[in-house]
């Protein structure tokens, strides 16, 4: 679902499994120090500040998972009512254009056009495994509005619905520039370097703490995998329009029926 513009082509699946990888490394490498150090290094005062700074770099940890999705989590809700908003403009402006009669009849076919080439355009993973055309569809504008401005209403009914047509054509037009100007992910490498460094850290001190057993090894591990699936939802919801759980594309895709 791409981390900003500088790893856009890495997916939230390859970012996740890369911490999930590095925690456990950190973790294994907590079990050989707490073999090879004296005892005496994690023990008495030692053992306390190490307690202090682990509790220390968790809270930050969690301030900033917490931060993270929640910002995630919105702009991911904000997206999909725009997406929302979207189609419930397109199914407005094809009621419209039925009621300017012939003119509005061949405007509706060349909406429907408009609609999968908007939709190319924003889901650009969907259109390139179908048509592997998703950069020429995203240079495309729509062309209803400038059709519909070339419209000589018969009479005053039409007029007014050719002027509302217009204003929803023109929200359309902002909705989808409005889209276009979202960066393709929310996050960004420096907050999920620090984030995953700071549960390598902690990890490793987790580590240390005790004698390696099976019961300590066995939690170490599903807390690495918890730690390394929220920095995937994290990821996942910083990516609206790729990945699986995606804003589905399928509402304004099929918004419309067929004439």
């Amino acid at each position: 679902m791409e981390i900003g513009d500088e790893v856009e082509d890495v997916s939230a699946v390859v970012i996740s499994l890369l911490a999930f990888a590095l925690i456990l490394l950190s973790t294994g490498l907590g079990l050989i120090l707490r073999h090879w150090l004296p005892e005496r290094h994690l023990s008495g005062d030692s053992k306390d500040v190490i307690k202090l700074a682990t509790a220390l770099v968790g809270t930050m940890s969690a301030l900033v998972i917490a931060l993270l999705f929640a910002s995630t989590r919105a702009s991911y809700e904000a997206t999909g009512s725009q997406v929302a908003h979207l189609t419930a403009n397109v199914i407005e402006l094809d009621r419209l254009l039925k009621d300017l009669g012939q003119d509005g009849t061949a405007l509706r076919q060349l909406l429907r056009r408009d609609v999968q080439t908007l939709a190319d355009s924003i889901w650009k993973s969907e259109a390139a495994a179908m048509a592997g055309n998703a950069a020429l569809a995203a240079t495309e504008e729509l062309k209803v509005a400038s059709k519909l401005r070339e419209v000589v209403a018969g009479d005053a009914v039409q007029r007014a619905v050719q002027t509302r047509a217009l204003e929803v054509s023109n929200m359309l037009s902002q909705i989808q520039l409005g889209i276009y100007a979202q960066p393709s992910d929310s996050m960004s490498r420096p907050f999920v370097f620090l984030l995953v460094l700071w549960l390598c850290f902690i990890f490793a001190t987790f580590a240390m703490s005790s004698a390696p057993n099976p019961t300590l090894i066995c939690v170490l591990f599903f807390c690495a995998l918890s730690a390394a699936s929220a920095v995937y939802l994290i990821m996942e919801l910083g990516q609206p329009f790729d990945g699986l759980m995606q804003v589905q594309s399928a509402p304004l895709r099929h918004a419309l029926p067929s004439l």
